[in-house]
């Protein structure tokens, strides 16, 4: 009923503002001199008035210029306006000039309706822009402008645009664009919707106090990390709520972008641009096959399998020894993709014959092998656990591929592993001679893929800061310079598939893992997030470094060697060790004695035996250990 009203409003209005134009139109036509005007004109212009409104009115109709939500026009609907009327014009005209070549006589000058199309745009342009100002008043009338937020946006760009366009459109939002902060030179000084582009990134500070502004909006969304920390350094300088809006390509309805905007997070000062993945090459690769993740309850494992699904897998099979994690990830897929066969196995990798039957009953395709203990500290302390997982439970996992004829199989590895200063990274590195080796015998293609720390995993850094910002302190950090490389949990889990896909067997694929950041630097960045001023509201308290830690990563050894491939985040190391016989012949030493004495300190010259560059800690230090964050 209240869109029947605004059309029929509408028509009205045309009908009263055509007829006007059209009388307004003979009037300019003959110098607004009457006398002027013939008897014939003036006997039919009342007839022509009819036939010319309920004309017009057709075009307008056929063209939908009632159909449009005109509080929201734009460019697009006067483009509309112009081209109905154009339309409408041109074909009165038409209808004249026959008319007098068959007649001989004419209702009304030919030129009258060149003037009239001028007058229609402006008339009908005229009454929506009426409307716009109108219901711009109305939903005003009960604002309380008391209230309104006072926004900075930076960025004024399409992104930027919208956003002030909206706020606008929206005076309910309580927010009120004061001005834009661009770094392209050439806009800064101009107006944007009659919003003044003020200066680059450093006049953030003198037009937040200048301005009285509350608000401060990143609208950059394709602004590399590096820049986005630098805005957001500055933003943090003032008191206001600093609010970012994530990717331009989420902007489907603009009516509905300050939805869009958010809280700026952590994860948006350390994101990574999106990752380009060859979807035809990772379908084929997993379409129709039966997959098995282990550790698929774990923060990697379980998003493996959310991506490995998307892929249509016959089977996807799904391996843990934890079963609470497994179970809500098995509900949660079951139900994202009720067309895949989706089976949970509660299964220990350390045990060779269980594995064994395992792979004998599912015949597995592909492998992606996630399973392992990763916490530095823990296995520093517990050294003969870190070899049962890491070290036995992969090579039970990789034998029983072996036997059972897979396809391929992908170890998710570590940066820890290169040169290794600890127990975890260490085993990890037996891992991937055990995987390079056995690539040597078998008809099943091993591969490795190494990445850094994954945002928000279990037990990493950003949520340990999390918890101890809410209990009011101290952050604690173990060395003021030391950085680490991070990588989202989705991306990882994307590359290492991409990984899979166009592995051939023996390689160790290293991830792009971007800039490394500096740990200090995110603390403070997390403090100020939560609303707080580090070192003043929250102490950041330094406890030095734990046993076994660097204070940076390696990605690659110096004699592997580094070459592209044909994904710009992933490279590909050469294989360094292929002596199956020599690490057959250490995992079955290690079976029979060391495990079961359990001293670490001959677990961990067994370590050292097998990878040279480990570099091992004192059982002092290692009893000296805290489990802290990085």
């Amino acid at each position: 009923m209240k869109k029947l009203y605004r059309s029929a409003v509408f028509y009205f209005a045309d009908i009263i503002t055509l007829n006007i134009g059209l009388f307004i139109a003979y009037f300019i036509r003959f110098d607004f001199n009457i006398q002027s005007i013939s008897a014939d004109f003036i006997r039919y212009i009342i007839p022509i008035a009819l036939i010319s409104s309920i004309f017009k009115v057709v075009i307008f109709s056929m063209f939908k210029l009632y159909h449009s939500l005109w509080r929201y026009a734009g460019a697009y609907e006067v483009v509309k306006v112009v081209i109905a009327s154009a339309v409408a014009n041109m074909s009165l005209s038409a209808v004249l000039i026959l008319q007098y070549d068959f007649a001989g006589w004419t209702f009304a000058p030919r030129s009258l309706f060149a003037l009239t199309f001028m007058l229609d745009v402006f008339a009908v342009g005229g009454v929506r822009l009426l409307y716009r100002i109108y219901r711009r008043m109305v939903t005003g009338a009960a604002i309380d402008y008391d209230n309104v937020r006072r926004v900075l946006i930076i960025g004024a760009g399409d992104a930027g645009t919208i956003i002030a366009r909206e706020m606008k459109r929206h005076p309910e939002l309580h927010q009120k664009p004061i001005a834009f902060i661009d770094n392209d030179s050439f806009k800064v000084g101009n107006k944007v919707n009659g919003i003044p582009i003020v200066g680059n990134d450093k006049k953030i500070l003198s037009t937040v106090q200048k301005e009285r502004i509350n608000e401060i909006i990143i609208a950059l969304p394709k602004a590399k990390p590096a820049v986005l920390n630098k805005i957001y350094e500055e933003c943090s300088k003032t008191n206001c709520r600093i609010r970012i809006l994530p990717s331009v390509s989420q902007i489907i309805d603009e009516s509905v972008v300050m939805q869009k905007v958010k809280d700026i997070s952590i994860e948006d000062l350390l994101g990574r641009e999106m990752v380009k993945l060859n979807t035809e090459e990772i379908e084929s690769f997993i379409c129709g096959k039966t997959v098995l993740v282990t550790g698929a309850g774990g923060s990697i494992g379980s998003e493996l399998c959310r991506q490995i699904a998307v892929f249509k897998p016959s089977k996807l099979v799904m391996l843990d020894n934890y079963e609470n994690n497994l179970h809500d990830v098995v509900l949660e897929l079951k139900v994202r993709f009720p067309l895949i066969s989706i089976e949970p196995v509660i299964a220990n990798i350390r045990e060779a014959l269980r594995m064994e039957n395992v792979f004998n009953s599912y015949r597995p395709n592909l492998v992606f092998h996630a399973a392992a203990h990763k916490h530095v500290p823990l296995m520093e302390w517990h050294p003969e656990e870190a070899v049962k997982n890491n070290v036995i439970g992969t090579w039970n996992v990789a034998h029983s591929a072996h036997k059972a004829g897979v396809e391929r199989f992908v170890l998710i590895s570590s940066d820890k592993a290169v040169n290794p200063t600890n127990v975890m990274g260490a085993t990890k590195r037996i891992a991937e001679m055990i995987i390079q080796a056995l690539n040597t015998k078998s008809t099943t293609e091993f591969v490795a893929v190494r990445f850094g720390n994954v945002l928000g995993s279990n037990g990493s850094v950003i949520p340990i800061f999390k918890r101890q910002i809410e209990q009011g302190g101290p952050v604690t950090v173990t060395h003021p310079d030391m950085t680490r490389y991070f990588m989202a949990i989705p991306e990882a889990a994307q590359l290492v598939i991409q990984a899979g896909a166009i592995a051939k067997g023996g390689e160790i694929f290293v991830l792009d893992m971007g800039q490394p950041v500096k740990i200090l630097t995110l603390a403070e960045n997390m403090i100020r997030l939560s609303g707080f001023e580090p070192y003043e509201d929250i102490p950041i308290e330094f406890i030095g470094m734990r046993p076994g830690e660097k204070l940076y990563e390696e990605l690659l050894l110096s004699e592997e060697g580094l070459e592209k491939t044909k994904n710009d985040k992933i490279y590909v190391g050469k294989p360094l060790f292929t002596d199956y016989q020599l690490i057959y012949n250490e995992i079955g030493s290690l079976n029979s004695s060391l495990l079961d004495k359990a001293d670490p300190s001959e677990i961990r010259n067994y370590i050292k035996r097998l990878v040279p560059t480990y570099v091992e800690n004192s059982p002092e230090q290692v009893a000296a250990a805290t489990i802290t964050p990085l």
